[in-house]
């Protein structure tokens, strides 16, 4: 019986290590649907640069989860657009976009709920077999 519960609660280890990720995966994806639409603050200045969220393996209770550990810029470039008028705009009229696509972190925000709604059906099925497992037990 040990076994079976420690099973149980590796498998809560590593879906609650996944929920945590896919939470800081949401803000960050939160966060550059926010900056979409934003300019510098200068004239010729960097807008808004997509974020990133960095994940890797994690040990979980024996068993292998997952780490959001840090995030990183998309290096891609910014888009631009001619705009003498707005004040960000550079010598020869242009305005630098934030690299972000609403379109893609509307998608990545749809597969973070559905891993998030996933790994919350994980815990919610380990706790219910462990529970039938010690009723069974206490027959």
């Amino acid at each position: 019986m040990p076994e079976i519960k420690s099973q149980s609660m590796a498998a809560m280890a590593v879906a609650a290590s996944a929920l945590r990720a896919q939470q800081g995966r949401m803000r960050v994806i939160a966060e550059n649907i926010a900056n979409a639409n934003s300019t510098a603050t200068t004239a010729g200045g960097d807008p808004y640069r997509r974020q990133l969220p960095i994940f890797r393996p994690t040990k979980v209770q024996g068993a292998e989860g997952v780490q959001m550990v840090r995030v990183d810029p998309d290096q891609s470039d910014f888009k631009t657009e001619y705009d003498p008028g707005n004040p960000a705009a550079d010598a020869n009229g242009y305005v630098k976009l934030p690299n972000v696509n609403s379109l893609v972190e509307a998608l990545d925000m749809k597969e973070a709920q559905r891993a998030y709604e996933a790994n919350l059906n994980v815990i919610e099925t380990a706790r219910v077999m462990e529970s039938r497992t010690l009723d069974i037990l206490k027959k």
